[in-house]
C-alpha cells in the first residue's frame, strides 16, 4: 500500500531512540524526509546519519521557548516543506505519589505537556490543509499505570488538549491524532521492568496479560504512526489510536 509518503516533510521529537525513532525510520522508508530531535548533540547527529540522507537532526529540548519555531525553519530550509509533526518525548520519571518531587513534576510538565503544547501551536500556524499533528501518549490515558503517576498525571491533559485541537483545526484541513503505545521493546520498557526484584518475572506476567502474549517491537510501533500521519489516513483526526496488542478492551 502507498501510504502516500514520498517526499512530504515531518518533525519528528525525542527521535535519537525508542518509539520516537522507530517512527521515523518508517516515515524515511516510505520515502518522506524528516527533521529529527533529541537533546545530546551526538545522539542527535549519529541518529540522523544512521537514517540516511533524508533526515536531519537538531539538538533540542521540547521545553525550550522558540524550540517549535526553530523546529519548522529546519524542516523548510532543509527540505522545502512542513507537512506534520510527531511529539514524542522521553517518559517522566517513574514513582508513586511520595516518591516524585515538586522539581519533577515542574520538569515533566515543561517537557511531557508544555512543550508539546507550544510545539502543536506553532504547527497549526504554519500547517497548510492535509497537514497532521501527532503525539505519542500512553495507555494511561484510559487507564493509569501502577508507579507512573507523574505520566499518569499529564498524559490524559495532553490527549484532552489533543482532541480539543482537533476540533479546531479539523475546518481547515489539518489532523490531530492520538498514539497509545502499550508495552512496547525499548530501552525505556526494559528500564522499568528492571526496577522489580525479577525483571524477567515482570516481563512474563505482564506479557500474560496481553492477547498477543508478547511486547510490541518498535517498528510495529513506527508502522502504525507513519500510517496515522500519512495522507492515507486523511479521514482519521481526533482519535486515540492503541498500539498496545489488545490491552485495552474498552470500544
Amino acid at each position: 500500500m502507498d501510504l502516500g509518503l514520498k517526499d512530504r516533510v515531518y518533525v519528528v521529537t525525542g527521535a535519537t531512540r525508542g518509539l520516537g525513532n522507530a517512527a521515523a525510520r518508517e516515515l524515511v522508508a516510505d520515502g518522506a524526509k524528516v527533521v529529527i530531535t533529541g537533546r545530546d548533540d551526538k545522539r542527535v547527529a549519529d541518529a540522523a546519519a544512521g537514517l540516511g540522507p533524508n533526515a536531519v537532526g537538531v539538538a533540542v529540548d521540547n521545553a525550550e521557548a522558540g524550540a517549535a519555531e526553530r523546529l519548522i525553519a529546519a524542516a523548510r530550509e532543509r527540505f522545502g516543506g512542513f507537512h506534520g509533526v510527531l511529539v514524542s518525548v522521553g517518559g517522566p520519571p517513574p514513582g508513586f505519589v511520595a516518591d516524585n518531587t515538586d522539581e519533577q513534576w515542574q520538569a515533566a510538565f515543561e517537557s511531557v505537556f508544555l512543550g508539546a503544547v507550544r510545539i502543536a501551536r506553532a504547527a497549526a500556524a504554519e500547517l497548510a490543509e492535509g497537514g497532521v499533528i501527532g503525539f505519542v501518549l500512553s495507555g494511561s490515558v484510559y487507564e493509569p499505570i501502577p508507579g507512573l503517576t507523574v505520566s499518569n498525571g499529564l498524559r490524559p491533559g495532553l490527549a484532552g488538549f489533543a482532541k480539543s485541537i482537533a476540533d479546531e483545526l479539523g475546518p481547515r484541513g489539518i489532523r490531530v491524532v492520538g498514539l497509545l503505545p502499550g508495552r512496547i521493546a525499548t530501552d525505556r520498557m526494559r528500564e522499568l521492568d528492571a526496577l522489580s526484584a525479577d525483571p524477567e518475572a515482570t516481563r512474563a506476567a505482564n506479557e500474560s496479560r496481553i492477547p498477543l502474549r508478547r511486547y510490541g517491537r518498535p517498528e510495529e510501533f513506527g508502522r502504525a504512526a507513519a500510517f496515522v500521519l500519512s495522507p492515507a489516513a486523511s479521514y482519521m483526526t481526533g482519535v486515540m489510536v492503541p498500539v498496545d496488542g489488545g490491552t485495552r478492551h474498552g470500544f
